[in-house]
């Protein structure tokens, strides 16, 4: 068993930037969590699918969502939203979307290993 830890987003041990947005990464006892910062215009496939280079959103994202609503839509054509105070799954196969304009606050717990990796 290993001895309390904590951290903090506003110093992350890692930032990954992609049109629209960002991911900031923070590491906890092994585990990576991550805040996804999304402003008004983003959408996964004009602005990460060309980084993860797959049709879809292959990352299982289980995350809570702080501000702004997301739009997901899944690979069969299901769309759901998810607004401030939600928790959702999303497996993978999956492009998502900012309504409106206020930007989008969420955090990860699923699918922040490998998100736009470059």
């Amino acid at each position: 068993m290993s001895g309390a830890q904590h951290a903090d987003f506003a110093t992350p041990d890692e930032t990954r930037s992609f049109g629209h947005g960002h991911l900031d990464i923070i590491r906890v006892d092994g585990g990576m969590i991550g805040r996804f910062q999304l402003e008004p215009g983003w959408r996964w496939s004009n602005d990460v699918k060309p980084i993860a280079g797959t049709d879809l959103c292959q990352n299982d994202h289980f995350a809570y969502q702080v501000s702004g609503t997301l739009r997901v839509r899944m690979a069969d054509g299901t769309e759901f939203e998810v607004g401030p105070g939600e928790v959702a799954h999303t497996p993978p196969g999956h492009d998502a979307w900012v309504v409106g304009d206020e930007p989008v606050t969420m955090i990860d717990w699923g699918g922040a290993t490998h998100y736009a990796e470059r």
